[in-house]
Formats: C-alpha cells, structure tokens, sequence
C-alpha cells in the first residue's frame, strides 16, 4: 500500500511531464458502474475531485449528468483488455488515448494482450503488481467468510460451493477503491451499491450479479474503511489512511 504512489502515479506523472514525488493526489472519485448511479445527479461533485476513476470501460454519454464526463485513470480487468486486443490496433481507449490505464491479470495468458497492447498506448498501461492483488484477495475473502458464518451459522467447508470455490475473486471496483485509498488525500466512492429498482450496471442490461463475487462482503469492507479502518486486517497499523473517506 505505500509503495502504490510510486508504482502507479509515479508513471502518470513521469508520462504528463510532471515532477515525479511521493506527493498522493489531493481527492479522488471512484465511480462504480452500479445503476443506483441513476438515482442520483452526481456527475458535477464526481468531476470536482482532482482524479476520477473510472471501471472497465463504463461509458459516460448520455450519463454525464448521474457519472459526470472527466476520467483521469480507467480501471480494468484483464477481461477487458483481451476483448479490446481483438480489435483494430488494440483500441481500447473509450475516454480518449491519453488516459492512462490500469489493470489486474485475471489469466496468466492475458499478459500476451498486455505485450501486445502496450506498444499501441500512448499513456501508460500498468499492471497491478501481485502482492496488491494478494492483499485485495485477503481483504475481500476474510468479509466473505465472516459474513458466511455469522449469516448462515454453517461450517466454512461450506462457503465454497455458495461462491464458486476457486474461482471465489474480489471485483475490479474493490481494486480500484484500494488503488485511491493508496494514492489519495481523499476518497469519494460512487455507484457501489444495489437497489432492487435499479440495473446491476447503469450502462448494461445485465440483471444478475456474478456468484465469483461477494458485494455485499465487499460493501461492509467499504464501511469499515469510513467507520473504522484501522480494524480492517492485512493492512499494517502503520499504514497512513486518507483523511476523508466518503461512501455516497
């Protein structure tokens, strides 16, 4: 967590002809793709932060109102990228070719799209490095297995089946929200979060959500980094938290 400045926005700013330091982002808006999104105007306070995040390619026409229109650094998944590999001179850039992207391997084979995309961006396309992902992983499947036991009362030799086992996998918006708490002062988290009126993603006709993923498991780990984040464990005590952390 406290090497993500240099390792991430260290690159942007190298890229943007800026003075690379250990300096994080003044205020950051991560903006889920949830459709409680619509629900809401927050387009103008999501472009007031300084960076905005946006997640595997959710497109801002004819949302800007609820989502707002600036993105500053476009979170993916690999997915995402191996889809994009399959097109034309690798585009995959639907906020403009100067936003810098980046992405968590989810197949080992998907770094081939990652060679082979790279040479085709013009801003910097950088892979999550793998401690970050084991720590997200820790993270996500400790509020998994406690929300399991407390709700069902049943053995944790049972979880798997109700999570698809192995291919149990935090989501790309739990990443991103651990990339802004590593990189900036504050937090605004947007569009994390379900209604039974609304659409699982504001821009998709998807309904269901994917048994792979805990959300709720994922929502109470957001709670407990604006309540009380020094009781989330796998982070170091010493780990400087930003001052603001708002779950909206």
């Amino acid at each position: 967590m406290d090497e993500l400045v240099g390792l991430v926005k260290g690159p942007i700013d190298s890229h943007d002809g800026l003075v690379v330091s250990e300096r994080r982002y003044g205020s950051c808006a991560v903006v889920g793709n949830s459709g409680i999104l619509m629900q809401k105007e927050y387009g103008e306070l999501i472009d007031g932060h300084e960076v905005v995040i946006r997640l595997n390619n959710a497109r801002t026409e004819r949302y800007e109102r609820n989502v707002g229109v600036k993105t500053n650094i476009s979170f993916v998944n690999s997915n995402i990228l191996h889809l994009c590999g399959r097109r034309q001179g690798c585009f995959c850039h639907p906020y403009g070719p100067n936003v810098p992207m980046v992405m968590y391997i989810c197949q080992p084979a998907h770094f081939l799209d990652y060679t082979v995309c790279n040479s085709s961006h013009n801003a910097p396309l950088i892979v999550t490095d793998p401690r970050f992902d084991v720590l997200c992983a820790r993270i996500v499947k400790y509020y998994s297995l406690k929300r399991f036991v407390e709700e069902t009362r049943k053995s944790l030799d049972e979880w798997g089946s109700v999570h698809d086992g192995s291919m149990f996998h935090y989501s790309s918006g739990l990443q991103a929200v651990m990339l802004a708490v590593g990189i900036c002062d504050k937090v605004g988290i947007f569009g994390f979060g379900k209604s039974a009126s609304a659409r699982h993603h504001y821009h998709t006709n998807q309904k269901a959500e994917l048994k792979l993923h805990d959300y709720e498991a994922e929502y109470e780990f957001y709670h407990d980094l604006v309540s009380n984040p020094q009781a989330i464990p796998f982070i170091m005590d010493t780990f400087k938290f930003p001052t603001a952390i708002v779950y909206q």
